[in-house]
């Protein structure tokens, strides 16, 4: 199973400059910001289930471009997996053709180019080799991570969170979890605005995943433009653990 990491900002002007998107082999993003924007549009084509963390701007513009790209170039149609809440507000606020044309109609109902599939959180898919669990994060309605793995091996995508004690106890001692890729987005100066919009500091993050073994990485992504460089520095000030920043244009291997 591959992982390239195709956009992973906290917004755009920063030193990275697309949002979050992740593309697992040829056919599975998690998430689809404006990183889909890098994909040539054969690559798009090749996208068969999109994995939504949540229904925020900076995780969901790019399937609307997406949608449209590939339109009449498939002979099947999208699948897009999210929990009900993140489903209703892609239908209500975004494909109502008011913002944009509801691809889950067209070219009409029998043979729709977009399809939704409820995942509840909690709840596994298997794609082939590759499985998916969801689980619940504190963040807006509907939110959750996602654990992704393959045979003995995986990486945990967290989406958008604040401090979630549950998602590290549900997960503690799983062998096949080897990385986590995890939302830091403010510097401690700014905690009060990170709890508000649940979203992790340096040190609501640490004490967060107190628990979870060192032997596991964990890539920063998600960090506001401007303040990477001061997210960072905040994180390596604990010992315990080696912080990296996601980077666009990351390989990973499972």
């Amino acid at each position: 199973m591959n992982l390239q990491i195709l956009g992973c900002a906290g917004g755009i002007g920063g030193s990275e400059p697309y949002t979050t998107s992740l593309l697992i082999d040829s056919d599975v993003l998690l998430d689809a910001g404006t990183g889909l924007s890098r994909l040539t549009l054969e690559q798009l084509v090749a996208i068969d289930h999109v994995f939504i963390s949540h229904s925020h701007l900076d995780h969901v513009a790019g399937l609307a471009l997406l949608m449209d790209a590939v339109f009449g170039k498939r002979s099947k149609p999208v699948t897009v997996h999210a929990t009900a809440e993140v489903l209703h507000a892609l239908k209500t606020h975004i494909f109502n053709w008011i913002i944009w044309p509801d691809f889950s109609t067209l070219p009409n109902i029998d043979q729709p180019s977009m399809q939704y599939q409820e995942m509840l959180a909690g709840s596994t898919l298997t794609l082939g080799e590759r499985v998916i669990t969801s689980h619940t994060v504190d963040h807006v309605a509907g939110s959750v991570a996602y654990w992704v793995r393959s045979a003995d091996k995986g990486f945990l995508f967290t989406g958008d969170m604040g401090s979630t004690p549950a998602l590290w106890e549900n997960l503690a001692g799983q062998a096949a979890l080897n990385m986590v890729i995890v939302d830091c987005s403010f510097p401690n100066a700014e905690a009060e605005l990170a709890l508000l919009s649940k979203h992790f500091c340096p040190a609501a993050l640490i004490n967060d995943i107190a628990a979870v073994s060192a032997e596991i990485e964990f890539y920063i992504y998600h960090l506001k433009p401007g303040q990477e460089t001061q997210i960072m520095a905040e994180l390596g000030q604990n010992k315990d653990r080696n912080f990296k920043a996601l980077k666009i244009g990351d390989h990973f291997n499972f």
